[in-house]
């Protein structure tokens, strides 16, 4: 059971270090729709669409709306992790759509500056993952 201090159960997504949540005006499969035109748009790569309430639904469990969306750019990926190859475990890119108890949509990914501190990634190439700002804020704008 959850305490009422619990962050979810106001529908306040929680605060984790590293992680950036932003909330989106549309319902999840919109705001899944809209990332997957972003990402097509700017030319990167889905390599995997991570359903986990449609998994827990299917072994007869059930939880909030929860999707991963894995997405990036080997030709920007590649020299991060040259630079840093421990950064392979944290790439490619990953967002989040979930959806609180109170309905409200959020986006969740791991915010560029905490993978450049925690990888030590060399400011010359941490534009190539700054991109994810970029797809998460235009599928989400109105």
């Amino acid at each position: 059971m959850k305490s009422m201090d619990d962050p979810t159960n106001s529908g306040i997504p929680p605060v984790v270090e590293g992680i950036v949540t932003r909330p989106s005006p549309y319902s999840v499969e919109q705001t899944l729709e809209r990332l997957q035109e972003v990402i097509h748009h700017l030319n990167l790569t889905l390599f995997a669409h991570i359903d986990h309430s449609g998994e827990a639904q299917r072994v007869g469990l059930k939880m909030q709306e929860a999707h991963v969306l894995i997405f990036g750019n080997p030709k920007g990926g590649t020299p991060l992790m040259i630079a840093s190859p421990l950064l392979a475990l944290d790439l490619p890119l990953k967002a989040l759509v979930w959806q609180s108890e109170d309905g409200r949509v959020w986006v969740s990914s791991t915010s560029v500056t905490y993978l450049g501190d925690r990888y030590s990634i060399p400011q010359e190439v941490i534009g190539n993952i700054a991109g994810i700002d970029v797809v998460i804020e235009q599928a989400i704008s109105m």
